[in-house]
């Protein structure tokens, strides 16, 4: 016998809350982007992608970024011109929470207490991820770092694709709150990182960095997955702390276009 309030099951509340949070996916996609300005990982002045690339990046339908882009544009935050590609025109998103806390809150830490949180936390996620990992989520992943690879040249396309990669992985983890609090780590110091994915080679290192994450995770094997995916994070950090102190470090080796990933999904 189930408990009830009023008419309504104890039973039937999950789905009338599933149903209260669903919102429309054009929606789920102009919060995006809004975040993704808030966040600083797209300033006032920047042009997006074209839908397609933008859809692409975000794995959803083109149909879904057209309508967030109206969305936007009717708040005054974009602006949409005949003939030419959307940019973002206005930083005025009102109060927009990343992960747990407000946009740029983590950047009031210092970066070796950020950096030793992100590994701490990014150790167990990534843990649980390889545990975890079905076949869908791999060939999201694989289509993810197949796409990084065509965005050598457009460092804004990279960093919106970069964030839905780390994203999606903490995120599988199952472990909501580690993920959200993975999420704000992520975008620390973010106008450095603009600066830094604009050097010789960043992107392709990334996309190569992305690719052994994702190779170890086709292979399940979560030590490698892990230790691959701190080399990435400990790289990221020394390339911002480079940037905070007006250094731009150099390129390891010349610009190459990454292979694609050679997709091995495991059936789950």
């Amino acid at each position: 016998m189930s408990l009830s309030v009023g008419s309504v099951s104890l039973s039937e509340l999950s789905t009338i809350r599933e149903g209260i949070v669903r919102q429309p996916i054009r929606d789920a996609i102009a919060d995006k982007l809004s975040l993704l300005i808030a966040s600083g990982i797209l300033e006032v002045g920047d042009q997006l992608p074209g839908e397609r690339e933008l859809a692409q990046a975000l794995g959803v339908s083109r149909e879904a970024v057209r309508g967030a882009i109206q969305t936007l544009s009717q708040r005054g935050i974009l602006a949409v011109s005949q003939g030419a590609r959307t940019r973002v025109v206005s930083a005025d998103t009102g109060p927009v929470t990343v992960g747990l806390a407000m946009a740029r809150a983590v950047d009031s830490y210092r970066i070796e207490h950020v950096n030793e949180a992100r590994l701490l936390v990014e150790r167990r996620l990534i843990q649980e991820a390889c545990g975890r990992a079905t076949a869908r989520l791999m060939r999201k992943l694989h289509d993810l770092v197949d796409a990084q690879a065509m965005m050598l040249d457009d460092p804004v396309r990279f960093l919106i694709c970069d964030r839905e990669f780390h994203v999606t992985l903490y995120r599988a983890s199952g472990n909501a709150l580690l993920a959200d609090f993975a999420t704000d780590l992520y975008t620390y110091m973010m106008e450095h990182r603009r600066r830094a994915v604009r050097l010789t080679d960043a992107i392709a290192r990334s996309v190569r960095e992305h690719a052994a994450i994702v190779a170890a995770l086709d292979a399940r094997d979560g030590a490698a997955a892990v230790a691959a995916f701190a080399l990435h994070t400990g790289r990221i950090r020394e390339t911002t702390l480079q940037m905070m102190h007006g250094r731009d470090p150099p390129a390891a080796h010349p610009a190459q276009r990454p292979r694609q990933t050679g997709r091995r999904h495991n059936p789950s």
